[in-house]
């Protein structure tokens, strides 16, 4: 129960923190992704102090033994880039740059009820879906190829 707590308390200061800080308006974020026009630097504000307050907490935090609320700490094991990660990386930036939303603020944003915004969120989760499916099959094939 208390990490549902957690999650549920972390998951309205990041949102409070996505809406006060405007990264929910997407002509916000649009006009900080254009380098070349009219370019707004305040979300490299909020970014930048979001990655300082996270490298200094990190290097903190990792010295416990294990988390507050886990037996364990939860890492990612690779460190290697490999295609499937640029891929992912270039899909979701160009992705953002287009729609002016990336998944936290958009969810945040489905608040404010704009019909844009629920058909954004569908078809992230419609993409979601079929990423799972294609990946089972995949993993399906591969299997049965084996065996």
């Amino acid at each position: 129960m208390r990490q549902i707590i957690a999650a549920l308390v972390s998951g309205i200061l990041f949102g409070l923190g996505l809406a006060v800080s405007h990264m929910v308006d997407p002509a916000k974020v649009i006009a900080f992704l254009d380098v070349a026009g009219h370019w707004d630097p305040s979300l490299a504000l909020v970014m930048g102090s979001a990655l300082a307050v996270m490298a200094a907490a990190q290097r903190w935090i990792l010295k416990r033994p294990a988390p507050l609320l886990d037996g364990r700490f939860h890492l990612p094991r690779r460190q290697d880039i490999d295609a499937r990660l640029v891929g992912g990386s270039v899909l979701f930036g160009l992705g953002w740059g287009i729609v002016g939303f990336c998944p936290g603020p958009a969810i945040v944003s489905l608040d404010y009820g704009v019909p844009a915004v629920a058909v954004f969120v569908a078809a992230m989760l419609g993409g979601m879906i079929l990423h799972r499916l294609v990946g089972r099959a995949v993993a399906w094939r591969l299997q049965e190829a084996d065996g």
